[in-house]
Protein backbone atom coordinates (compact mmCIF):
# COMPACT_ATOMS: atom_id res chain seq x y z
CA UNK A 1 0.00 0.00 0.00
CA UNK A 2 1.09 3.07 -0.99
CA UNK A 3 0.72 6.38 0.60
CA UNK A 4 -1.04 9.54 -1.57
CA UNK A 5 -1.12 13.24 0.00
CA UNK A 6 -4.29 14.81 -0.53
CA UNK A 7 -4.44 18.40 -1.91
CA UNK A 8 -5.51 18.73 1.44
CA UNK A 9 -2.73 17.98 3.12
CA UNK A 10 -0.01 19.36 0.51
CA UNK A 11 -2.48 22.81 0.93
CA UNK A 12 -1.87 22.60 4.47
CA UNK A 13 2.09 21.83 4.44
CA UNK A 14 2.33 24.82 1.95
CA UNK A 15 0.12 27.20 4.44
CA UNK A 16 2.02 26.30 7.41
CA UNK A 17 5.89 26.19 5.75
CA UNK A 18 4.97 29.76 4.36
CA UNK A 19 3.84 30.97 7.45
CA UNK A 20 7.54 29.23 8.97
CA UNK A 21 9.14 31.35 6.55
CA UNK A 22 7.33 34.57 7.01
CA UNK A 23 8.11 34.23 10.37
CA UNK A 24 11.73 33.39 10.71
CA UNK A 25 12.43 36.43 7.88
CA UNK A 26 10.36 39.04 10.36
CA UNK A 27 11.78 38.44 13.61
CA UNK A 28 15.55 38.86 12.65
CA UNK A 29 17.50 41.44 13.40
CA UNK A 30 16.33 44.91 14.10
CA UNK A 31 17.09 47.35 11.07
CA UNK A 32 20.35 49.39 11.90
CA UNK A 33 19.81 52.74 10.16
CA UNK A 34 21.69 53.82 6.88
CA UNK A 35 24.01 56.48 8.26
CA UNK A 36 24.98 55.44 11.91
CA UNK A 37 26.29 51.95 9.74
CA UNK A 38 27.94 54.11 7.12
CA UNK A 39 29.61 56.72 10.41
CA UNK A 40 30.66 53.62 12.22
CA UNK A 41 32.52 52.13 9.65
CA UNK A 42 34.09 55.64 8.57
CA UNK A 43 35.70 55.81 12.27
CA UNK A 44 36.77 51.94 12.05
CA UNK A 45 38.69 52.84 9.09
CA UNK A 46 39.51 56.37 9.33
CA UNK A 47 39.37 56.07 13.35
CA UNK A 48 39.75 58.90 16.00
CA UNK A 49 43.24 59.18 15.73
CA UNK A 50 43.50 63.27 14.06
CA UNK A 51 41.24 64.19 16.20
CA UNK A 52 43.56 67.02 18.23
CA UNK A 53 46.53 66.71 15.64
CA UNK A 54 47.91 69.76 14.29
CA UNK A 55 51.20 67.82 12.66
CA UNK A 56 53.62 70.59 15.01
CA UNK A 57 55.26 67.47 17.19
CA UNK A 58 56.10 63.61 15.96
CA UNK A 59 53.41 62.35 18.11
CA UNK A 60 51.10 64.29 15.76
CA UNK A 61 52.91 63.43 12.62
CA UNK A 62 51.98 59.60 14.22
CA UNK A 63 48.56 60.16 14.63
CA UNK A 64 48.36 61.18 10.86
CA UNK A 65 49.96 58.17 9.93
CA UNK A 66 47.66 55.97 11.74
CA UNK A 67 44.80 57.61 9.72
CA UNK A 68 46.54 57.68 6.25
CA UNK A 69 46.84 53.70 6.94
CA UNK A 70 43.52 53.32 7.22
CA UNK A 71 42.44 55.19 4.39
CA UNK A 72 44.94 53.39 2.45
CA UNK A 73 44.36 49.90 3.79
CA UNK A 74 40.30 50.22 3.38
CA UNK A 75 41.03 51.51 -0.33
CA UNK A 76 38.90 54.81 0.53
CA UNK A 77 42.73 56.24 -1.33
CA UNK A 78 43.98 55.53 -4.23
CA UNK A 79 47.48 53.33 -4.61
CA UNK A 80 48.97 56.78 -6.49
CA UNK A 81 47.15 59.02 -3.60
CA UNK A 82 48.83 56.69 -0.84
CA UNK A 83 52.12 57.31 -2.97
CA UNK A 84 52.11 60.88 -3.33
CA UNK A 85 51.95 60.47 0.50
CA UNK A 86 54.39 58.97 1.32
CA UNK A 87 56.81 60.64 -1.54
CA UNK A 88 55.64 63.51 0.43
CA UNK A 89 56.90 62.19 3.72
CA UNK A 90 59.98 60.83 3.11
CA UNK A 91 60.80 64.24 1.26
CA UNK A 92 59.69 65.83 4.81
CA UNK A 93 56.83 68.14 3.41
CA UNK A 94 53.36 66.86 4.12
Amino acid sequence: MTWKPSRTRLAMAATLFGAALTMAGCTTTAPVGAKAEIRETIRVVVGTDLIGARGATARDQRKIDITVAGLCGAGVWTRSECARYDAAKSRGGW
